[in-house]
């Protein structure tokens, strides 16, 4: 995909969380491990699938994704979403883009809710590095190791389990490439749906105690089976790539 068409407009699609809910799960002392399974997103035509677990330790969180049978060649963002439903969006908040059915962005946000975290792989974190070209995974396949400083908010939304990671761009059409066939974006009319619509989504719950270890690695390299990870309990991580948003008021992605 023509990488000017990720333009600076796309920034104002970021929703910036404004409250948290009550602080619930994970001990006293403001740490935790959490996991979850990064699952299609349905309707969205997506054949890939993830692990990713956070390690919470005050306002520092440890975050380990690994995913697999995305599109290859085309970023895809990846955040942590907060302030939502807790909950990845089910086929019946599917709507009609283009004639066909699927989940965009605006759809997907009222289940898992707006951004809290980027998961870029060097600099800033916050939703506003939805213009940070270059410092998101790219490809069908990538890990993602890195520890963050994130807000009250996200630590509470990963305390009460109501914070879900998700992973954007998908291949509706099959065609190996972003396409316009869901039509233009809700978020901004120069990017096609297909860009920004959620493709993997898990929400992070409470890991057992002694549950799976995570790794690290020099971002953008490595690979790894899923089913190996699963097995193991081993998560890799790191990563590269790019992609952007576009802000309305009650939109974010």
């Amino acid at each position: 995909m023509n990488k000017a068409v990720l333009s600076a407009a796309a920034i104002a699609a970021l929703g910036i969380t404004a409250a948290f809910p009550a602080m619930a799960a994970a001990d006293s002392a403001g740490s935790g491990n959490l996991q979850t399974t990064l699952n299609p997103v349905p309707t969205n035509h997506v054949t890939g699938s993830g692990m990713a677990s956070v390690t919470l330790n005050g306002d520092r969180a440890t975050v380990d994704v690994t995913v697999s049978g995305l599109l290859a060649g085309v970023p895809h963002a990846m955040h942590i979403h907060v302030d939502g439903q807790g909950i990845c969006p089910p086929a019946s908040t599917a709507t009609q883009l283009n004639g066909h059915t699927a989940i965009n962005t605006t759809d997907g946000m009222k289940s898992y809710g707006m951004i809290g975290t980027s998961l870029t792989t060097t600099g800033d974190t916050t939703p506003a590095s939805a213009l940070a070209v270059t410092r998101f995974p790219m490809g069908s396949s990538f890990h993602y190791h890195r520890t963050v400083t994130v807000t009250s908010d996200v630590v509470a939304n990963l305390k009460a389990g109501k914070a879900a990671i998700v992973v954007h761009g998908i291949d509706y059409d099959g065609s190996g490439k972003f396409t316009n066939v869901l039509g233009a974006s809700e978020l901004d009319p120069k990017l096609p749906q297909v860009a920004t619509a959620p493709a993997l989504c898990g929400v992070l719950s409470a890991m057992p105690s002694g549950g799976a270890a995570t790794g690290s690695g020099p971002a953008g390299h490595g690979s790894t089976d899923i089913d190996l990870l699963a097995a193991g309990g081993a998560m890799v991580a790191a990563a590269g790539g790019t992609w952007l948003l576009r802000r309305r008021t009650t939109q974010g992605f």
